[in-house]
């Protein structure tokens, strides 16, 4: 359990999947509606969220890793993130069912995880 009540969410994509397929087929007229629509909505949730969110986040580049055998540039399904503070794990994974990110833009999933240790300023 978070020591604190604090959280990190990493909403995760396959970029070779089948709603990603999707989006890049869009046409710009298309893309541009969604966005606006999608932005919206995430501001909406925001704003609906502000008082819970610890850390904005956003979304996440290019991927380096760093192991023994040196420094790579890898692709993995990390899209965007966010901090947030709740109640129970549960109550975070919760506030987060019908997110813009995966029900307007083309993010698979969400991924809720305390964050453990001692507590972070943010």
């Amino acid at each position: 359990m978070s020591q604190d009540g604090t959280y990190l969410a990493v909403f995760t994509s396959n970029k070779n999947s089948a709603r990603w397929r999707a989006w890049y087929a869009m046409g710009a007229e298309e893309r541009r509606a969604t966005d606006e629509r999608g932005l919206a909505a995430l501001a909406a949730w925001d704003a609906a969220h502000q008082d819970v969110i610890v850390y904005q986040g956003g979304p996440l580049g290019p991927t380096k890793r760093t192991s023994p055998d040196g420094v790579a540039d890898v692709v993995n399904e990390l899209t965007v993130f966010v901090v947030v503070r709740a109640p129970s794990h549960q109550a975070a994974a919760e506030m987060f069912a019908g997110h813009p990110h995966f029900t307007i833009f083309p993010c698979d999933s969400v991924d809720v995880m305390p964050l453990l240790g001692p507590k972070q300023d943010a």
